[in-house]
């Protein structure tokens, strides 16, 4: 189930507010331009489906999104026991970073923690199959797919060149564990 949980930069383990409620999640992350929308296809493709059975199965989303975005590609990832340097790889995504341009992702299986840092709060948006989020260039974010990650993702990008991180430093995201369930 999504869930976004806000909390204090300040107060790690204090909650300020907590939803389940994909409309609230949305009108929540909107004042931020941070959009968050659920989306379902006919059929979910398989987790083992080729890349072209993934993107076809969201086309009509994909070429939406794209137009409003001017987006120039999407391509799947996938996280999971068998991605090679899996551990340096979680660390990279867990250090809070910006882009030159929006994130976007579509979790067409699985789970992970996209976190925000905006403004003296931390929003932890938990993203499950079926939602969409695109954090805007320039807020500072992490993302955390847990230590055991099963993950098949859209991504969708602007400059082909794909994802690349300007990490700002901040140690924030040691004291804000995004707490990403195990999936089953």
């Amino acid at each position: 189930m999504s869930r976004l949980t806000v909390f204090r930069d300040d107060a790690p383990g204090i909650i300020v507010s907590d939803t389940t409620d994909p409309r609230e999640i949305a009108e929540t992350l909107r004042p931020h331009n941070i959009r968050f929308e659920r989306w379902s296809a006919p059929e979910t493709p398989p987790k083992d489906a080729s890349t072209d059975v993934i993107l076809e199965a969201y086309r009509p989303y994909l070429d939406t999104l794209m137009g409003e975005t001017g987006a120039g590609s999407a391509d799947v990832v996938r996280i999971n026991a068998q991605t090679p340097n899996l551990p340096a790889l979680r660390q990279k995504f867990l250090a809070e970073h910006v882009h030159s341009e929006d994130e976007v992702r579509f979790f067409v299986h699985g789970r992970g923690a996209f976190v925000m840092h905006i403004d003296g709060y931390v929003y932890s948006a938990l993203c499950v199959q079926g939602d969409l989020i695109s954090v805007p260039t320039g807020i500072p974010h992490w993302f955390d797919a847990g230590t055991e990650p099963d993950v098949v993702a859209l991504r969708v990008f602007t400059d082909t060149t794909g994802w690349v991180a300007e990490y700002t430093g901040d140690a924030i995201a040691e004291r804000f564990p995004a707490d990403v369930p195990t999936v089953s």
